[in-house]
């Protein structure tokens, strides 16, 4: 399985799960030592992280237009955009 890649010497400390991890890899696959740790290191970067779930937040509050009018609901929403409108130009 070896690949046209830069080997790599080093020294490196691992826990004694890790070392169980390895050990077990190899009896097996039948894997020497450093076949084993490349093998459990690949295996780690394929793990994608658990997303967290999404939670909807919602908090109590009053609705400030009655929704079933559509009309003050669009006067509502272009006072809103007026008033961003003059608040770009006073930032201009």
């Amino acid at each position: 399985m070896m690949q046209d890649t830069l080997l790599m010497r080093t020294t490196v400390s691992l826990d004694p799960d890790v070392v169980a991890a390895i050990e077990r890899l190899r009896a097996e696959k039948g894997l020497g030592l450093s076949e084993a740790v490349n093998a459990l290191a690949r295996r780690g970067l394929t793990v994608k992280e658990p997303r967290k779930p999404f939670v909807q937040r919602t908090v109590p509050g009053r609705l400030l237009v009655d929704i079933s009018n559509n009309g003050e609901l669009y006067d509502l929403l272009d006072q809103f955009e007026a008033e961003d409108a003059r608040s770009d130009r006073m930032d201009s």
